[in-house]
């Protein structure tokens, strides 16, 4: 039987009744309010800011505002099948988690990376874990349970590490490997800068390097703290090129998935060259300033190729998700939310974050009459510019 995920709304009533209330915030806006207010400063600006003045950011997630979904009648959707096959790994769901780089910082114990994984399997929802973890990558996928993960390859310069990053993540139980293209470098944010703070320069986040053998090999057993941080910084961005391309595909016979793509060549090279999927995203208006809103570059890029889309980028709700499966997802990735959940309760406010947005979509199709993601498509949406 297909999950109910609405069902979440009756259980928040049905406690209600004996006087228990939520524990954690029913809107995106309070979600953001406590969990700065949970937040180090430090970590605050690295997770909620953007790049320059953060119009892009702040683009992405008013984009969808745009569009408004046509309810239709007479259709008595009482079951729906939000049940979606990517590159041949089926989910319950269209919904994911995005990677996000010190999500391992954000929970109070310092393990939210694991607190993460604990909510993937909790939930079905996939994790993408990120290179930069504070737990190493075989103890994250440890706790996916049957739920799948993926791994995010920030890929680094040295090619043997690289390898020996992917190698492990195969052996680990890893689904799929997602390579981001648009970090080889750090973007201008002035949040960060305006509080001196980069975590990776001061040692955060880099498990899976210290964790890694060839990591340990080329900075020595017995290196100091400093030495790793510089060795790191050094072979951390690797501006990569379609002449690249092929050796990334020879890394692995798991899907192959290319996060940052916006631009419909892009998308059709991409695919021309080997891999299973792209990823459509400007990683949260993190990495460039004036840029596009992703919401806007999605239906060009769906309609560029056959791969299937993964979407992220000023994701805040579940209409949010059933907006861009309309415009072309085929699974829709949430970010900030999720880490704000993180920050309030560990993987108990993660949870609550995911069931929060699948019963929004859920009740969002039942209310309005689609009674299947098939049933989403670009027809269903209104243009309301």
């Amino acid at each position: 039987m297909a999950p109910r995920y609405g069902d979440y709304q009756l259980e928040i009533y049905l406690n209600g009744l004996t006087g228990v209330l939520p524990k954690y915030p029913m809107t995106a806006a309070e979600l953001e309010r406590r969990a700065r207010e949970a937040l180090p400063p430090s970590i605050w600006s690295y997770v909620a800011g953007g790049a320059g003045d953060e119009h892009t950011q702040e683009a992405n997630a008013t984009a969808f505002e745009r569009w408004g979904l046509y309810p239709r009648m007479f259709v008595g959707a009482t079951d729906r099948d939000t049940s979606v096959n990517l590159c041949g790994i089926e989910l319950p769901s269209p919904v994911m988690m995005a990677p996000v780089g010190v999500v391992g910082l954000c929970a109070q114990d310092g393990h939210g990376d694991l607190a993460t994984a604990d909510a993937a399997a909790r939930t079905g929802v996939p994790m993408i874990a990120s290179t930069l973890s504070q737990d190493p990558m075989e103890e994250v996928a440890a706790r996916f349970g049957d739920t799948p993960g993926f791994f995010q390859l920030y890929t680094p310069t040295d090619r043997e590490l690289a390898q020996s990053l992917v190698r492990r993540a195969e052996r680990a139980g890893f689904q799929g490997i997602v390579v981001t293209m648009d970090t080889w470098i750090t973007g201008w944010r002035p949040r960060d800068l305006s509080t001196s703070n980069f975590p990776q320069l001061r040692g955060h986040c880099l498990a899976n390097y210290t964790s890694d053998p060839v990591f340990r090999e080329r900075v020595g057993e017995d290196a100091a703290p400093d030495a790793v941080v510089a060795h790191w910084a050094g072979i951390f961005g690797n501006p990569l090129t379609w002449d690249d391309l092929e050796w990334l595909r020879s890394l692995t016979d798991l899907p192959l998935i290319v996060k940052g793509i916006c631009h419909p060549d892009d998308a059709r090279r991409a695919a021309d060259g080997g891999v299973d999927a792209i990823y459509v995203s400007n990683h949260g208006g993190r990495q460039a300033n004036g840029g596009i809103p992703a919401l806007e570059c999605l239906p060009d890029v769906a309609a560029a190729t056959d791969l299937p889309v993964i979407f992220d980028s000023g994701v805040r709700s579940g209409s949010d998700v059933v907006k861009a499966l309309a415009l072309g997802a085929t699974t829709v990735a949430v970010g900030r939310p999720y880490v704000y959940g993180l920050a309030l309760g560990g993987a108990d406010g993660v949870v609550h974050v995911l069931r929060s947005l699948l019963a929004e979509a859920d009740l969002l199709m039942a209310v309005d009459g689609y009674g299947s993601l098939a049933d989403l498509n670009p027809s269903a949406l209104k243009d309301l510019r």
